[in-house]
């Protein structure tokens, strides 16, 4: 028995890039492209009237950009997955859009397989966030934070594994690299991720990113 293909839309106001991401996605068998949009308002009339698992969202756009219409898909329910595209992996538009509730980030000149691999990660339920570019989203937020974190009573709730685990999610660790430090299996490491999910309400590991920086876990 073989499973669905994944639905994808793409949201790029450059003709060339959609013809270019649809040449990559066309040739896999477990993924379909159902719709493309060359604006944010279009991205969210395609989100909330076609049944789809991945919106690749481009951040710069007419009429409402991606971080706009990533809040207004996002406030809607919890599918599609949205996987943001940028041309630059400093770019404030992005991390905005992670705020508002986008599963990913990806560079425009990332390979096609890393591109496969996000897609299929997302609709997988996984955040996309590379060691890397948490590390500099993390940097972003401290240039911008108040002076004094907002506390979260979630956190009293933590076991001392969990804070930890937190806290690694939130310096870019990955879940093998979590393992190590802490000499755990990584079934172990994904336990602890999902409870970290459910105890502070987080959607993801993006959120929770933002969410452990906010909380001071963490510190620039």
């Amino acid at each position: 028995m073989t499973s669905e293909p994944i639905r994808v839309a793409i949201a790029d106001d450059q003709q060339l890039v959609r013809l270019g991401l649809r040449m990559v996605l066309d040739a896999q068998p477990d993924i379909d492209v159902v719709a493309e949009a060359e604006d944010g308002e279009e991205a969210v009339a395609i989100a909330r009237s076609t049944d789809l698992d991945v919106l690749l969202m481009d951040v710069r756009m007419p009429r409402l950009d991606g971080i706009g219409a990533t809040e207004r898909i996002v406030a809607h329910g919890p599918r599609p997955g949205i996987l943001v595209l940028t041309t630059f992996d400093l770019d404030e538009y992005a991390f905005a859009a992670l705020r508002a509730g986008a599963s990913g980030f990806l560079l425009k000149d990332a390979l096609p397989s890393d591109l496969l691999t996000a897609i299929r990660a997302v609709h997988a339920g996984d955040a996309v966030l590379a060691p890397s570019v948490t590390r500099r989203m993390i940097a972003q937020f401290a240039a911008s934070a108040p002076a004094a974190p907002r506390p979260s009573a979630a956190l009293a709730t933590l076991t001392p594994r969990e804070r930890e685990v937190f806290a690694a999610i939130a310096e870019g660790l990955t879940n093998d690299e979590i393992a190590e430090r802490f000499f755990l299996a990584p079934s172990t490491v994904k336990t602890h991720i999902g409870r970290l999910l459910q105890k502070l309400d987080a959607r993801d590991r993006v959120q929770l990113v933002i969410l452990a920086y906010e909380a001071g876990v963490v510190g620039g």
